[in-house]
């Protein structure tokens, strides 16, 4: 018999970490028209305001992986909940524009903080033999969220005041923080604090183990940040009148459906292997992205097609790949770096990121976006080279199979 995945806890946690990201992705939206309307904020700008969320993020995960690892993971991850929660309702009370920003910065902190121990307490609680599986489920959360959320904040938009929808926001957050609070966790051996005189090494922060792969996700991740920036620009750009909101769901539903296959393939071992068959539609979605450019002039109809097809690649590539490469860091990790292996996974995607973000834009003031595209596929091919002649024997060496499911 199947150990069992759906514990009180579990579902719990998974209730949890969909209406935060729910409450997180209801305001994404709307913040460029919050700011533009509120505080008269020029678009030059605009972007720069609010990256200092993901670059708060960014700066506070090595240390929340290293705290969560060391401490009792549960408080500090409520207390970072408590304080998203709360953070979606101060953005009301900041009179200036250096008040909101200083608002966001401190919004990224905590949601760098929660992400990292959501994540890992949802590992603590399931059981070893469906992992891969049970972060499928978990994922499927945020898919769900980022679905879901954008189309409910752009519908009350124009039909809500600002402080409604900042508070329908905090208000869905409470009763995930409720949830999370209701999560029973087991105390671990190695919660023992930092020792006096102890050295603190450097994989305490970033798990050294798992830096291989971490560039291969960090190339992975460049044309990924790319798309969901710029696809909407890019689609005005070579003149095709679709409504892209629609690319967005096609991929959440892609990736939806794909995470709970993987995840229970990734369970019977096949993690490596996974993450290989992830790679081939992801390449070409990025390719059949780029052509569009030269197919929409002459056929309308198939470049439509080609069109709403690359999301629903991307969402299996990528809903492929994701429990299995969290599932990846976690089996190269000791069983104190749970939460080190998680930090350094997500700090890995997000860099990329940021990199797709400010790239595509160099590159698109010297050609066009069709070439962001094209170049990312490219980028996606050299990770995959990455994978398969550094990684994957990286890993096969320093993890049996089974090895790492504690």
């Amino acid at each position: 018999m199947k150990d069992r995945l759906f514990t009180r806890s579990y579902i719990f946690i998974l209730a949890a970490n969909f209406l935060m990201f729910f409450g997180f992705w209801l305001l994404i939206p709307i913040l460029p028209f919050y700011l533009t309307e509120t505080f008269n904020c020029p678009q030059s700008i605009l972007g720069a305001i609010l990256s200092c969320y993901t670059v708060s993020c960014l700066a506070v995960r090595p240390f929340s992986g290293f705290l969560m690892d060391k401490f009792p993971r549960k408080p500090i991850y409520i207390f970072c909940y408590f304080l998203c929660t709360a953070m979606l309702t101060s953005y009301i009370f900041a009179a200036t524009l250096t008040w909101f920003i200083v608002m966001r910065a401190i919004h990224g902190f905590a949601f760098g903080g929660v992400t990292v121990g959501g994540n890992t307490l949802c590992v603590d609680i399931m059981p070893s033999s469906r992992r891969g599986e049970g972060l499928g489920y978990y994922g499927l959360m945020n898919n769900t969220a980022m679905a879901l959320g954008p189309m409910t904040g752009l519908f009350m938009h124009g039909h809500v005041p600002y402080t409604g929808i900042f508070l329908i926001g905090m208000g869905v957050s409470a009763v995930g923080l409720v949830c999370a609070l209701a999560v029973s966790t087991k105390k671990r051996r190695e919660e023992r604090g930092v020792r006096s005189g102890e050295i603190v090494s450097l994989d305490r922060f970033i798990l050294l183990k798992g830096i291989p792969v971490s560039i291969a996700l960090l190339l992975l991740s460049i044309p990924y940040g790319a798309t969901t920036n710029f696809v909407a620009m890019y689609a005005s750009e070579i003149r095709l009148d679709v409504p892209t909101g629609f690319f967005f769901t096609l991929m959440a539903a892609g990736m939806g459906l794909s995470r709970i296959i993987a995840g229970k393939q990734v369970d019977r071992g096949y993690v490596t292997q996974c993450i290989h068959v992830g790679y081939y539609p992801v390449i070409v979605a990025f390719l059949m992205l780029g052509l569009c450019r030269f197919v929409v002039a002459d056929h309308v109809a198939l470049a439509t097609t080609m069109f709403y097809t690359v999301p629903a690649l991307l969402g299996i590539g990528f809903g492929i790949m994701f429990p299995a490469m969290n599932t990846l860091y976690i089996n190269l990790a000791r069983h104190d770096q749970r939460a080190t292996a998680t930090s350094t996974y997500l700090t890995a995607w997000d860099v990329g990121i940021g990199i797709g973000v400010t790239a595509s834009g160099i590159i698109a003031q010297h050609f066009t976006f069709y070439m962001v595209y094209l170049v990312g596929s490219a980028i996606c091919l050299v990770s995959l080279l990455i994978f398969t002649r550094i990684v994957t024997p990286h890993y096969r060496k320093n993890v049996r199979f089974g090895e790492g499911r504690r």
